[in-house]
């Protein structure tokens, strides 16, 4: 097959992907991936789309085992040393081009099966591997540690701009950056315009396509609009039917947007829903099951059937390896389920929104006043009940400690600087006190530090956050931390605010 067309048919799979048509666009490509670079590029991009979203072994092992033949095939038409040469073919400048691509998707899977420094130095090798093959990947820089982010984005601004077969796949890149990367890795501050901007003409062009509706979802839910995102998203559910992972990925959201306005009821369907249908982590799915459970009334649960104890006592059990390593969240939710094992158990202290700042909810919360201080009066509600304890466990300390972090979170969203700083103060002085959860001290230190950048100290600010990055370690989640430190240092020289 010549060049053209094994571009245009990869174009054509990629329309088929964006109309929902999964099968049919792995079958138009199928087969010629084993002969065809620019087949073998489609099809193992459409398979690692699939991995990453389902963030199953199996899944991302049939991808790897995909990129890794098309690397080979794209360097079937390797090169390199007439690359210097005035004469240079157009299938060797494309080979060159899609065999950097090909390693991009394996550094990406390579960081998907384990969220840690270690991975992301794996892929971060992968892809200045590709870098260096060709100039034009400097825009895959942005996500690295030494890269030069700004000029990686412009690259990527102008790849989505052009009318080519990589300009979806720029745009897609963008947006997964402006509304995850930057939330979950980032200080949370996201550029929502351009993500707009992005997504307007491919919802003219494909309006029922999920993955599009998703990111419209996603956008609604950053602004704060958490009602127009579940009817998005539930649009989304409805659109198709073939991949149900994009339905889980929904299911998700929609458990945090019920949260994020303490729906206890629906959140808990949502999350009850991924328990049974997605494979992607029980553990997690279950922890946090439990995790909303415990914030609804006796009578509430009663209604479920559920045993909150057991299901707290069955997180570990499910707690499983990718590619040999623990994910990160797991170990965190299976650390806290242990208090359930005890004889003598003490329920954890609202379990739900302590997952809620795992996952940077705060930040998106924040930007509605009223869902804030609905979660301030929860939050007020456990304070009082620790303070008002006849018999303080061995556990209240940590407690207590997580409580402040939690309201001094609310108090800045709300404006309220003075007092959300004694709060995280207050956490901040009974360190020595903390016995099991350690890891509030150098994120409460990492929200002391946005606190001051709020207010203008940029030195006070660097200070706190250094702290935070050089003086603790071996905490949980200890790499995600890591990945917002670097974000918000860069912010404070000078860099855009809010992105890793």
């Amino acid at each position: 097959m010549d060049l053209q067309t094994a571009i245009q048919e990869t174009q054509c799979a990629l329309n088929l992907v964006l109309n929902n048509k999964f099968s049919e666009a792995l079958d138009l490509l199928k087969p010629w991936w084993r002969d065809s670079m620019y087949h073998a590029l489609g099809y193992s991009s459409i398979l690692v789309m699939q991995a990453t979203m389902t963030f199953e072994h199996r899944d991302i092992q049939t991808a790897m085992a995909t990129i890794k033949e098309a690397i080979i095939l794209s360097k079937g038409w390797d090169s390199r040393k007439s690359l210097c040469c005035v004469c240079v073919f157009a299938e060797e400048m494309h080979a060159e081009i899609c065999y950097a691509e090909c390693l991009l998707q394996k550094a990406t899977l390579t960081f998907v099966q384990d969220e840690n420094m270690i991975s992301f130095i794996k892929g971060g090798i992968k892809i200045r591997t590709s870098y260096q093959i060709y100039k034009i990947l400097r825009l895959l820089e942005f996500i690295g540690f030494s890269g030069n982010r700004g000029f990686g984005l412009s690259q990527l601004r102008e790849g989505a701009s052009s009318h080519s077969l990589r300009s979806i796949l720029c745009a897609l890149t963008l947006l997964f950056y402006h509304t995850y990367v930057s939330l979950i890795l980032g200080t949370g501050e996201g550029n929502l315009v351009e993500a707009e901007a992005l997504l307007e003409p491919y919802q003219h062009k494909y309006p029922k396509g999920s993955i599009i509706l998703f990111y419209s979802a996603r956008i609604a839910t950053l602004r704060g609009n958490f009602e127009k995102a579940r009817a998005r998203y539930e649009e989304c559910i409805s659109s198709q039917q073939e991949w149900k992972q994009i339905h889980h990925l929904c299911y998700w959201e929609l458990m945090w947007t019920h949260s994020y306005q303490q729906e206890w009821q629906q959140a808990y369907r949502y999350a009850d829903l991924l328990c049974k249908e997605s494979r992607w982590s029980k553990a997690i799915y279950v922890y946090q099951k439990a995790a909303i459970l415990s914030m609804m009334s006796e009578e509430e649960v009663k209604k479920t059937g559920e045993n909150i104890v057991e299901l707290f006592r069955s997180v570990e059990g499910l707690k499983q390896r990718l590619a040999g390593k623990s994910i990160p969240t797991e170990k965190f939710a299976v650390r806290k389920s242990r208090r359930y094992k005890a004889a003598n158990l003490i329920p954890l202290v609202i379990p739900a929104l302590e997952m809620m700042y795992v996952w940077n909810g705060f930040t998106i919360v924040g930007k509605r006043a009223d869902s804030t201080e609905a979660l301030l009066v929860t939050i007020e509600a456990a304070e009082e009940q620790l303070r008002n304890d006849p018999n303080p466990s061995e556990f209240h300390p940590d407690d207590s400690c997580l409580v402040q972090m939690l309201k001094g979170l609310c108090l800045k969203h709300l404006g309220r600087l003075l007092q959300a700083e004694l709060c995280f103060t207050q956490v901040l002085s009974s360190e020595s006190r903390i016995r099991y959860d350690h890891y509030l001290i150098p994120f409460t230190l990492y929200e002391l530090g946005l606190l001051y950048k709020q207010q203008g100290d940029f030195a006070k600010a660097t200070t706190y956050i250094e702290n935070a990055k050089t003086n603790y370690k071996d905490y949980s989640m200890e790499s995600r931390l890591h990945f917002r430190i670097h974000a918000a240092l860069n912010s404070l020289k000078g860099s855009p605010v809010g992105t890793p």
